[in-house]
Formats: C-alpha cells, structure tokens, sequence
C-alpha cells in the first residue's frame, strides 16, 4: 500500500468516526424498535456501516 498523505489520513480518520456513529446509532434504532422488520432493516443497517468501517481500518494497515 502506497503512503498516505496526512490529509488522506484525517479523511479516513473522519470516514471512520461517521461509520462508527452510524453503527452506534442503528444498533440503538434496531434496540428501540418494537415492529419486526423495522428491527431486522436497522440490524441489516448496522451491519453494512460495521463492514465499511472495517474496510477503512484495512485501508490504515
């Protein structure tokens, strides 16, 4: 993987802390809902923001 410029890095560093809020945020959604399939849409929500998380720690080494 190539260097990372510091502007590089502080957008990946912002990427991932709007990535984590997301999970932290459907995760509490999924927790209050009471309907089924709401519930399963904001765990499903969850999910995808946790993988693009991890996608930005890989980029980080």
């Amino acid at each position: 993987m190539a260097n990372l410029s510091a502007k590089e890095l502080t957008a990946i560093e912002d990427m991932l802390t709007m990535e984590e809020t997301m999970v932290k945020k459907f995760k509490l959604y999924a927790q209050a809902c009471t309907d089924p399939a709401l519930k399963q849409k904001c765990e499903e929500v969850a999910a995808k923001h946790q993988n693009h998380f991890c996608t930005l720690m890989g980029m980080l080494g």
